[in-house]
C-alpha cells in the first residue's frame, strides 16, 4: 500500500472560498438575462453577474490579504446561480467566461504562487445534463438508462420525479456509480481539468453519498496526475473513515467549525469544553491529515460568522485568532474578512461591497495581520498544539504550538471581562522575556510562566526572547 500523503503546500496556506456569481461582476456583458444590481438582497434563484474575470481583476486584493489558495464554488455550466446542478461539466458557464478564462487564472495564480481547486458534484447532475436528457427524450431506449435510478418511464417532470434525486430533489438527479460508463466520463472530467487546464485540486460535493470505493479509484487517478494535487471532501461528521489513505487528503472541517462557533462566537460552551473539543478532534487523525483539514468558520451553505456572533466584532476576532494559529488550512468564507452578514443559505450568499467605506475595517486589518504573522511564524504552521490553560471562570483560554523554545503562546480572553492570566510556558526553561507578537509588547517570564493582563476579548500570541 503507498503511504498516505497529503499535500504539503497545504500544510501552509490560508484558503479563501468563493462563491463565483457574487465576488466579482468584471464583464457584465455576460451577465444572465434579468441580472439584478449588484448588492441586492441574495435569493435562492436570482443572479447578479460574478464571474472569473472578476476573480481575475481581484488577485492582487487576495494576494494581498494573504491568501495562498483559491476555492471555487462551481463554475461549470448549469441553470442556478449555485451550480451544482450541472448541465455540463467540461465547460465554463457562459456567465461566468469561458474554459480559456479560467486557464488564465489558473496560469495567472500560479504565476503569484498561488492556487486553485475547483468545486464538483460527482453524486448528482442536472437535468440539461447530455445523458439524463437523452433518457427524458428516448425513454427506456436511451443508451443512458443506466447512467441513474429510474423507477419507470417516460422521465417525469422534476415536481414529481420517478427518479432518485439528492433529498429527493427532481432538479438533482443522483448518478449511478456502479456503472462503469458513469466513472469512466468522470475519469475524463477530471483529466481534463488537471491536465488542460492545470487545477490544483478538487472539493467534493456532498462527498458522503458517493460510495467509498468510488473515491478510491478516483483519487489513484488525480494522484497519477499530480500527486500534489488536494483532495477535500465535503463531510460534515467525523470524516474518519474517508482520511485513511484511499479517499481524501482532507474534509471541509465542520466539527472544527462547530466548536469554535460554540466556544467563541456563541460562548456556549466553557473553555474547558472547547480544549476537550479540539484535542479529541486532532487526536482523531494521524498528522498529515490534522496539517491538510480544511479549517473554516463559515461556507456558502452556513449563516456567516459575524452573524452568528450576533454583529460582535471582538467574538469573531478571536475566532479567526483562533483559526489563523491552529493546525491545518485556515479558509476564509469571502467577505468575512470584511464583516459582510447574512443568515442560512441564500442569506450567506450576498455580493461582496468593493466600496471600503462598507467594510468593517477592524476586520479586515486583524485578517491581514494574522495571515501575515501564519506565514512568518513556523510553530503556527506545525502540527504540535497542547492547550495550557483553561480558565472557566475568566474564560481564558491558551494553547502551545510548535515545540521547543520556538514554540510560540497562543492566549485567548473570550470574555466581556478583563482577566489577569498567569500562562505556563514550559517550553521555554531559562528564557526571561516574551515578546507578545499581536501588540509588539514584552513581558517577563517569571517561573515558568508570563502574566498578562488582557482586555475583554484580546487575542496574545507569546514568543520567546533569547
Amino acid at each position: 500500500m503507498e503511504p498516505f500523503l497529503t499535500p504539503s503546500w497545504v500544510h501552509h496556506t490560508v484558503f479563501y472560498q468563493i462563491f463565483p456569481e457574487r465576488f466579482c461582476n468584471g464583464d457584465p456583458g455576460n451577465d444572465p438575462p434579468g441580472t439584478q444590481a449588484w448588492g441586492s438582497p441574495p435569493a435562492l434563484d436570482n443572479f447578479m453577474g460574478g464571474d472569473l474575470l472578476g476573480v481575475l481583476q481581484r488577485l492582487d486584493y487576495l494576494e494581498d490579504l494573504g491568501v495562498g489558495a483559491i476555492y471555487l464554488n462551481p463554475v461549470f455550466q448549469a441553470r442556478s446561480n449555485h451550480k451544482y446542478d450541472h448541465g455540463d461539466y467540461l465547460k465554463v458557464d457562459p456567465h461566468f467566461g469561458t474554459n480559456q478564462l479560467l486557464k488564465d487564472l489558473v496560469d495567472e495564480a500560479h504565476r503569484r504562487g498561488m492556487r486553485i481547486i475547483l468545486d464538483i458534484s460527482h453524486n448528482h447532475s442536472g437535468r440539461e445534463f447530455f445523458a439524463f436528457a437523452d433518457v427524458v427524450e428516448k425513454g427506456e431506449a436511451s443508451p443512458y438508462k443506466d447512467w441513474y435510478h429510474f423507477y419507470g418511464f417516460p422521465v417525469s417532470g422534476p415536481e414529481q420525479p420517478n427518479y432518485k434525486g439528492w433529498w429527493g430533489l427532481g432538479t438533482l438527479p443522483e448518478f449511478n456509480h456502479g456503472n462503469p460508463e458513469v466513472r469512466e466520463y468522470f475519469r475524463q472530467v477530471t483529466r481534463y481539468w488537471m491536465e488542460e487546464v492545470g487545477i490544483d485540486g478538487w472539493r467534493l460535493d456532498v462527498a458522503n453519498e458517493v460510495p467509498h470505493d468510488y473515491w478510491a479509484e478516483w483519487r489513484a487517478l488525480v494522484k497519477g496526475i499530480n500527486p500534489d494535487a488536494y483532495i477535500v471532501g465535503e463531510i460534515w461528521g467525523d470524516g474518519t473513515p474517508w482520511l485513511q489513505g484511499d479517499n481524501f487528503d482532507a474534509v471541509m472541517n465542520y466539527v472544527f467549525r462547530d466548536a469554535a462557533v460554540q466556544f467563541f462566537a456563541e460562548r456556549a460552551i466553557t473553555a474547558s469544553a472547547f480544549d476537550g473539543a479540539i484535542t479529541q478532534l486532532l487526536s482523531r487523525h494521524p498528522v498529515q491529515v490534522n496539517l491538510a483539514m480544511f479549517n473554516l468558520l463559515g461556507s456558502h451553505d452556513t449563516p456567516r460568522i459575524l452573524t452568528v456572533a450576533q454583529g460582535d466584532t471582538a467574538r469573531v476576532k478571536l475566532a479567526m485568532a483562533f483559526q489563523m494559529t491552529y493546525p491545518g488550512a485556515p479558509v476564509i468564507y469571502y467577505g468575512d474578512e470584511i464583516g459582510m452578514t447574512g443568515g442560512k443559505d441564500p442569506g450567506c450568499r450576498g455580493a461582496f461591497p468593493w466600496d471600503p467605506a462598507q467594510w468593517n475595517m477592524e476586520l479586515y486589518r486583524w485578517v491581514r495581520q494574522l495571515t501575515r504573522l501564519r506565514r512568518l511564524e513556523p510553530a503556527l504552521r506545525s502540527p504540535e498544539y497542547q492547550g495550557v490553560l483553561a480558565d472557566d471562570r475568566r474564560g481564558v483560554y491558551a494553547y502551545r504550538r510548535g515545540a521547543g523554545p520556538s514554540a510560540l503562546y497562543v492566549v485567548l480572553n473570550n470574555s466581556s471581562h478583563a482577566a489577569e492570566v498567569a500562562v505556563p510556558v514550559a517550553a521555554w526553561p531559562g528564557a526571561a522575556w516574551a515578546v507578545e507578537l499581536l501588540a509588539e509588547t514584552t513581558h517577563p517570564v517569571a517561573g515558568g510562566e508570563v502574566a498578562l493582563a488582557l482586555a475583554p476579548g484580546q487575542a496574545a500570541v507569546l514568543k520567546a526572547l533569547w
